[in-house]
């Protein structure tokens, strides 16, 4: 690569860190001359020509390709496209339907041209490149695996009310529970050589990198990419899949189409969409969105002194649970009533109890749970998703304006923290705080 050299794509300018992982990507694909004969824009042209025309891979500049959407979706962002479904949607069923799954994104949508053509590389610490088609992936056993993902900045509206947050606004639906079907990351790794439950690699990778095929403004207009300790990625009991599947169904375009990564347990973040690469690699990614994005700090941290690197990237989001069948504000009639929602917690800790007050938390009462329909929930049993939420319901009889609360237990005894004050954030994350919704009580003239 040539310092300081630049080259303008349709919209974003690619720097030189850009330039080289494409140029790369080109070599595995193409077999083109190495770096060394290129010594002039035009050179580089010709490589950016050749990534403009790569069977099966296109990842769009600009938002003319997007999909169609549910309308019934609250759209948090139109470009990029992020929204969530409303709050009695999300918890209609205990398997969200994929139009009503939110939808979270740092760019235009990718598009597959064509599938046969399609491939991931997987590259790194592993001897010689492999390069392996759909397939590849078919011809591997098929897991399926059901999985809660929620973007780390679920809840993220409420937090901002505390103190102004940067980032995507969220309401509580920025969460879904779906059935993903693929092969598992530990059986693709044994397949280039990789042994299960492996830590390290003979040449020294501990990390597995996941490199997409968006184009991100935060990346200066390269890929998403985040990683995952190789130990992780090697465990078939951690259920790590590259899921070409989701809800019985192929992957749609917002979802990840052809190929993505599910990460169970841990902040969607990471679960990469769109997988173009795979690397292994000795240090974590150092990608945008592993070192300058997706960290817990303390309230004390402001944009004046904050230092990224004295925090390691966020992987699994605690216990959470939000109330859905009722608004932030409600005006109802004294009465009986339904309070439904969801709880959730990562690692694969189940979830032992929630907990519901109508009085703002100075009483409590336990809510039922439930996940598959006719199969009772225990928080450890072997019939339990442990990678998925519970919905939860209980009954209350309402006779004044009150504040109705919701907190989660899970298996290892972590609680949700009682206010936003104690957690908050910066970047707007991990709002896991007790979730509040007020009743006003209004009598009926008849």
């Amino acid at each position: 690569m040539f310092a300081g050299e630049t080259v303008k794509g349709p919209i974003f300018a690619y720097n030189d860190a850009v330039v080289s992982y494409l140029l790369n990507r080109t070599w595995i694909k193409w077999n083109l001359p190495s770096s060394s004969s290129l010594s002039r824009t035009a050179d580089l042209e010709r490589i950016f020509g050749a990534i403009g025309k790569m069977p099966g891979l296109r990842g769009p500049s600009d938002y003319k390709l997007e999909p169609p959407r549910n309308s019934a979706l609250v759209v948090n962002s139109k470009e990029p496209f992020n929204a969530e479904p409303r709050r009695d949607d999300l918890v209609s069923s205990y398997v969200t339907p994929v139009d009503f799954f939110y939808k979270r994104n740092h760019g235009p949508i990718p598009v597959v041209d064509d599938l046969d053509k399609y491939s991931v590389s997987i590259a790194g610490l592993i001897g010689n490149t492999k390069e392996l088609f759909m397939k590849d992936f078919w011809k591997l056993p098929k897991y399926t695996v059901t999985a809660t993902l929620q973007c780390a900045g679920n809840r993220r509206t409420a937090m901002s009310k505390t103190r102004k947050v940067k980032g995507v606004g969220w309401d509580v639906a920025a969460i879904g529970n779906a059935v993903w079907g693929g092969a598992r990351l530990a059986d693709v790794l044994e397949l280039i050589g990789i042994p299960k439950c492996s830590h390290v690699t003979p040449s020294g990778g501990k990390h597995v990198e996941f490199v997409s095929i968006d184009k991100c403004k935060e990346e200066n207009g390269g890929p998403y990419k985040a990683s995952i300790p190789l130990i992780q990625a090697t465990n078939p009991e951690a259920d790590v899949l590259l899921a070409y599947e989701m809800n019985g169904e192929t992957l749609n375009r917002d979802h990840g189409y052809p190929l993505r990564a599910i990460v169970p347990g841990v902040i969607g973040a990471r679960s990469v969409k769109w997988l173009d690469s795979i690397n292994i690699i000795a240090e974590e990614c150092q990608g945008f969105f592993m070192q300058k994005d997706y960290k817990m700090f303390p309230p004390s941290v402001d944009w004046d002194n904050i230092d990224w690197s004295t925090r390691r990237p966020q992987m699994d989001f605690p216990v959470q649970s939000a109330i859905c069948s009722l608004s932030d504000v409600n005006m109802l009639k004294p009465g009986k009533i339904n309070i439904k929602g969801y709880a959730a917690s990562g690692g694969g800790r189940g979830i032992e109890r929630v907990d519901i007050s109508i009085d703002g938390g100075k009483t409590w009462v336990e809510a039922s749970k439930s996940q598959k329909p006719g199969i009772p929930y225990i928080s450890d049993g072997e019939s339990s998703d442990k990678w998925a939420w519970v919905l939860f319901e209980a009954q209350a009889e309402i006779s004044n304006s009150t504040e109705i609360v919701v907190k989660a237990v899970d298996v290892a005894g972590n609680v949700q923290p009682e206010t936003v004050q104690q957690i908050w954030n910066l970047r707007g994350i991990l709002n896991t705080s007790w979730h509040r919704v007020h009743v006003q009580i209004g009598h009926s003239n008849l």
